[in-house]
């Protein structure tokens, strides 16, 4: 008989996984699917850092280092905040992890105790809400819309706060919408933020050097709350090293001690080869990856140009990351072959079964009018995924 947890069977198993291992699986029967589910670059690694890998390979740097990295890698992190985001931090604030996730994790369950209440604003990235579940503490949502660009308001943030309130969760630029807030608006949460002296905000900028509006605005920016700002990055997104596993974490030192110990009896450090190539990435200029947000820029006004001829996509023009999250309510209701779509979960299912192009429903990500669509892939694979979801769509009724 078997017997799992009642923590292991609170949480969900993440939707862009299973949307991911589905794609194999009908792929692996030779049908051929349309991916666009997962968010992760289709461009290469950077050459110098693949280098800096190698080199740290045939230099045998292949034993454990610190918890949090080693220092020489945790200072090039605080220099490149220095250098880019204009923020102070030491090496002793920063603590490198396996992938923002397990940063997440370890601010989540450093700080989080059973009852405590987080506000996270939807939609929200899948694993904010399972790890929040894991530490037993309270999701708050405070839903947004299509036609305010999916941004919550500091009047919101304020109307959801109670004694119990203990952290803020959100990311800029946001997965799934692609939503960025500009320096007003986080100024604007920042000034209710330090009405509360234990208000924590994880601020989850993982996708900082994918911007199309201008120079990232990172929420620690502001003195008079950077000491309760938790600020999550890695190399996944903005150098395409998704396989890598690299985190980061910059916060107050109590924290990051806090963060240190915890990961200390999870994982200890990442992988030290990943930790070297994470150090060269963190050394080139900005500008050197502008080559990939461009590609994306260019990709996303093909997406929106091209949505417009598919019926029951209602889109807004989103300023950052690489998904385009369009509302399709007015689809609901109407079947083909005696199938009826009755949410974006039913319509997902739909389109991967007659158009073999996979996408994310939003009830991964709070709300089942919506779905991600992720145009991290190439031109023409974004082409024939779209002219495929057209076909699919006019054959309902």
């Amino acid at each position: 008989m078997t017997h799992l947890s009642d923590r292991v069977n609170l949480i969900s198993e993440s939707q862009t996984i299973a949307m991911a291992r589905k794609s194999r699986e009908l792929k692996a029967q030779g049908i051929d699917v349309i991916s666009l589910s997962l968010g992760e670059p289709d461009f290469a690694t950077p050459d110098v850092v693949k280098q800096a890998a190698i080199n740290a390979i045939n230099d045998n740097y292949s034993y454990y280092t610190h918890v949090s990295g080693y220092v020489e890698l945790r200072q090039a992190i605080a220099d490149k905040f220095k250098r880019d985001n204009y923020l102070d931090y030491t090496a002793d604030d920063i603590v490198v992890s396996t992938g923002a996730k397990q940063s997440i994790a370890n601010a989540v369950l450093s700080l989080i105790n059973p009852g405590d209440e987080v506000i996270i604003p939807a939609p929200f990235w899948v694993s904010y809400l399972e790890i929040l579940k894991l530490a037993g503490g309270v999701p708050v949502i405070i839903d947004t819309t299509i036609e305010n660009n999916f941004k919550i308001t500091a009047d919101q943030l304020k109307a959801h706060i109670t004694p119990k309130t203990r952290m803020m969760m959100f990311s800029t630029p946001c997965n799934p919408t692609g939503t960025v807030y500009n320096k007003q608006e986080l100024r604007a949460i920042a000034d209710v933020v330090k009405q509360y002296d234990e208000l924590y905000i994880v601020s989850d900028e993982i996708y900082e050097h994918i911007n199309f509006v201008g120079g990232h605005e990172s929420m620690a920016q502001f003195p008079d709350i950077k000491d309760r700002v938790i600020t999550i990055n890695g190399v996944s997104k903005g150098f395409a090293m998704t396989g890598w596993r690299g985190g980061i974490m910059a916060a107050p030192r109590w924290i990051a001690q806090a963060c240190d110990k915890m990961q200390g009896q999870f994982t200890s450090a990442t992988c030290s080869i990943t930790q070297k190539a994470m150090h060269a990435a963190m050394n080139m200029p900005a500008e050197s990856t502008h080559y990939m947000r461009d590609a994306f820029l260019k990709r996303r006004n093909l997406v929106l140009e091209l949505m417009q001829d598919i019926p029951g996509m209602k889109t807004n023009v989103p300023d950052g990351a690489f998904y385009i999250y369009p509302e399709v309510s007015s689809l609901f209701g109407k079947s083909y072959n005696g199938f009826i779509i009755n949410n974006a979960t039913d319509l997902t299912i739909y389109l991967l079964d007659e158009a073999h192009v996979a996408l994310v429903p939003g009830a991964a990500f709070g709300d089942d009018k919506y779905i991600r669509f992720s145009y991290a892939t190439s031109e023409d694979k974004l082409i024939e995924a779209l002219k495929r979801m057209k076909e699919a769509i006019s054959k309902l009724s």
